[in-house]
């Protein structure tokens, strides 16, 4: 069973509400990159850029980041190698610059630690700061996100999927109830 949280319009207030504050706490664009975690925080990227180059009139850099090889959940012995992600795989250069990673849920933290790992392999950024659609809680590891479009508190029985019409047709957050 699914519920709808947010619809299309909500979903783009929000991104442009995120948007506002990057700008602002960056207090401008300059120096400022964003990184999009794939899947959806590509999307999401993309939106935020688009949002950027519209208010502010700045083409800022914006790249994609696979942290597949960089999570500790994956336990297959054929990804024991070592994760190097490369600067072309980005598409950015993130050294010395303020890079703002962009999901679509934040839940545990570990998507956003293996983020900045693979960050790390690429360069020393000046900053690196989070982007969240939604952040639904229940952190295992000390990380939050600085840009937030709504809380979501659920259960651990809740999912919450972010559909963006790239990939599903449609924007909207739902908060499905997982079968027991």
């Amino acid at each position: 069973m699914a519920k709808e949280i947010w619809d299309a319009l909500a979903m783009k207030r929000a991104l442009t509400r995120i948007t506002y504050e990057i700008i602002e706490r960056n207090k401008g664009t300059e120096n400022l990159v964003l990184v999009g975690i794939k899947t959806r925080g590509v999307y999401l990227a993309q939106r935020i850029h688009d949002r950027i180059q519209q208010l502010e009139g700045i083409d800022v850099p914006l790249g994609q980041l696979d942290i597949t090889l960089y999570r500790d959940d994956r336990h297959d012995a054929s990804l024991k190698q070592d994760p190097i992600v490369n600067s072309e795989a980005v598409g950015v250069d993130i050294a010395d610059q303020h890079v703002v990673l962009v999901d679509d849920v934040i839940y545990t933290g570990r998507t956003v630690r293996a983020a900045m790992d693979a960050l790390m392999d690429l360069g020393r950024p000046s900053s690196i700061a989070v982007a969240a659609l939604v952040d639904r809680g229940h952190r295992e590891l000390p990380i939050r996100a600085d840009f937030v479009g709504k809380n979501i508190p659920t259960s651990m029985s809740e999912q919450v999927a972010v559909k963006v019409t790239e990939i599903d047709n449609q924007d909207s957050v739902e908060l499905k109830t997982l079968p027991k």
